[in-house]
């Protein structure tokens, strides 16, 4: 489950999930252990074409877009550079993954900052997925990458809804405590 998914990201394109369906299937005790290992082998893998944005992408990038787009991506990445990773790392095939980890290198997106990003999203993605193999069968894999796929608009909402309301509380949650930190020190 590593060396594939690791594979998967820096490469070579493989049908991991259905894979990784057949093997928690078949070892339903120890499903959690494939998720844990198909996201840190995917972490892994997504360093290279992370690294290789880092080293030549934004020639790359400039020769496909002018410097004021670029300007602009870049700004706007910026601002949101955790959950650019993190949502691609949740979606299922066909989502342009790799343009995205690719981008964050370009963007000088920190090394630490972008394993954790895609290490949560690909654990929770990988989770869901072996979850639902468990209790469902390995067909659900296909079922509901189907059923993503037909309704994708949809899905990116929920995603957006389900994400953006989290990211509120933790960062209300946060900011609550530097101002009862503060009002403390006070």
């Amino acid at each position: 489950m590593l060396l594939g998914s690791f594979i998967d990201s820096a490469s070579i394109p493989i049908p991991i999930d259905v894979l990784m369906a057949l093997w928690a299937w078949n070892d339903k005790r120890h499903f959690y252990l494939y998720a844990l290992l198909a996201a840190f082998g995917s972490t892994l893998g997504g360093l290279i074409p992370f690294y290789l944005g880092k080293a030549g992408g934004e020639l790359f990038l400039l020769k496909r877009v002018n410097r004021a787009r670029f300007d602009a991506l870049r700004k706007q990445f910026e601002k949101q550079e955790f959950l650019a990773v993190m949502i691609p790392s949740l979606l299922p095939p066909p989502t342009t993954w790799k343009l995205f980890v690719f981008g964050a290198g370009v963007f000088e997106m920190r090394t630490l900052n972008f394993m954790l990003a895609v290490f949560i999203g690909r654990c929770i993605r990988f989770g869901v997925e072996t979850a639902l193999v468990v209790k469902y069968g390995p067909q659900i894999v296909t079922v509901v990458g189907d059923l993503a796929k037909r309704h994708l608009v949809l899905t990116l909402l929920a995603l957006l809804l389900i994400f953006g309301g989290l990211g509120w509380w933790i960062w209300r949650k946060l900011r609550t405590k530097r101002l009862d930190d503060a009002s403390e020190a006070l």
